[in-house]
């Protein structure tokens, strides 16, 4: 069981990595495009909570001996088709993705891929990660705990300085 876990968190660890990497890179192009970023002084908020996600799930399962659960199958499938979802959105927004709230003045709003019918839909995605994941190895405190905080820190200040930055990159638009 802790070779699953080791090897599951080993894997969703990599991919955030790559995903920073894309993110840098998307972000120095859109800035050399005249680009602004909204919500700074939230971020380094997010970047903690996701990284004591990883960090509290690890000492939670570890420390209290935890395994996997026998309908372990429901849940990780789940979480694949989570992240399908998740690749469908980073690719829909390509060179606009990004980990931060960054708007390029100009851009139209993409409507393609998920974004068709959910205006966030990552922020549905890594919602749905903070349930499972922790689900899958009985790891019911940080299922919990990640769950409210993920919803208090994106209902109450992240999707909402998000729609304020999209808001603030329209009337540029309608200001050319």
């Amino acid at each position: 069981m802790m070779m699953l876990f080791g090897t599951l968190i080993g894997i969703i660890v990599a991919q955030r990595g790559i995903e920073l990497v894309v993110a840098k890179n998307n972000e120095r192009w859109m800035r050399e495009k005249g680009a602004r970023e909204f919500g700074e002084s939230h971020y380094k908020w997010i970047v903690v909570m996701h990284a004591s996600f990883f960090l509290i799930l690890i000492a939670e399962v570890f420390m209290l001996e935890k395994s996997a659960i026998t309908w372990w199958a429901l849940p990780f499938t789940i979480f694949l088709l989570a992240q399908a979802g998740r690749i469908w959105a980073l690719t829909s927004l390509g060179r606009y993705w990004n980990t931060k709230i960054i708007v390029l003045p100009g851009a139209k709003l993409v409507k393609k891929g998920p974004y068709r019918w959910l205006s966030h839909p990552n922020y549905a995605i890594v919602t749905i990660e903070f349930l499972v994941i922790p689900l899958i190895f009985e790891a019911y405190l940080t299922c919990i705990l990640f769950t409210l905080l993920n919803g208090l820190i994106l209902l109450k200040v992240r999707i909402p300085e998000e729609e304020k930055a999209l808001g603030w990159a329209t009337e540029q638009v309608g200001n050319k």
